[in-house]
This record gives structure tokens, sequence and C-alpha cells, in this order.
């Protein structure tokens, strides 16, 4: 279905856009960061740490590393500011990004299972999928903040992955 290499192209490009994002968040003022503009997490600022947490709960599963204490309904809080918000996000996509260099093809095999709070119960599923959708989630919640951030009259730069930087 995927292989290493796809992985670690939406590794780098997940870093990529998490850096253009959050060079314009840093522009905006709290109250544009924490105003509630109808998205489901309802803030700019809520729906960036909630992208946060589901990348840390998601590379806890992937790598056996540490995993976010907070569950989804304090997602939206996992970091108090944006200073310590980009701190945490240029460590987490580091951790993404070794993940995904170190990744073989045979570990992306077979199935993957945890048990999920929001469901309570044990869920298993291929790990293939697990991944996709783990940079789907990326793709989805940074496209709520870009909307956000565009009715500000703001643009976080281009975000098509056929014009990523090569590194």
């Amino acid at each position: 279905m995927i292989s290493p290499e796809y992985c670690q192209m939406m590794a780098q490009y997940n870093a990529w856009q998490n850096s253009q994002m959050k060079s314009v968040l840093e522009k905006l003022t709290e109250a544009d960061l924490r105003a509630d503009r109808g998205a489901f997490f309802g803030s700019i600022m809520a729906t960036a740490n909630h992208l946060l947490w589901g990348d840390l709960l998601w590379m806890a599963r992937f790598d056996g590393g540490e995993a976010p204490t907070a569950q989804l309904a304090d997602s939206g809080q996992t970091t108090p500011t944006m200073a310590v918000w980009g701190a945490e996000r240029f460590r987490t996509d580091g951790r993404i990004k070794q993940w995904a260099s170190a990744l073989t093809q045979d570990q992306m095999s077979g199935d993957l299972s945890w048990m999920s709070a929001s469901l309570g119960r044990e869920v298993s599923r291929p790990i293939s999928q697990c991944i996709v959708h783990f940079f789907n989630h990326q793709t989805h919640h940074r496209g709520q903040i870009h909307t956000m951030v565009t009715s500000l009259g703001m643009t976080t730069g281009d975000t098509d992955l056929v014009f990523m930087p090569e590194d």
C-alpha cells in the first residue's frame, strides 16, 4: 500500500508545512490565536495544539516513545503559549522524520493494536492504514488552520506537495 519512501516524503512535507504555519501563527495576536472561529476545536491555537497532540499520540504508537498525558477532550490545551507550541512542534517534527527515516517495509506490515480512549475499547488496524491516517490527520487540521488564517487576511505559503523544497 505505502512504502518507507512515502513516509519519509510525508514526514518532510509535514515539517515544511508546520514551519510555514509557525511563521504565520507567530505574527498573530493572542486574541487572534484564541478566538473561537467555529472550527471543530474552536480556535487556531486549540487546533494547532490538537494537531500536535495527535502527532504525539500516533508517534507513541509507532515508535513506542513518550505519549501525551492529556486525553482528546483536553488536546486543544497541549501547550500554553505559541513559543512552547513552536518548540514542541519542532521537536515532534524531528521525531517524525527520524522515525520515518528508519522505517522498513517489514515494519509497515501487519496490524497495530491500541487501547482507544475515545472508543473505550481495544482497536486493531493495518499499520499501513494507521500511517496513512496519521499523515492525513495532519493535512486535515492544517487545512482548518489555513482557512482560519486566511480569513484573517494572512497566508501560510504554498501547500502543494509537488512544490516542496528539496533538501
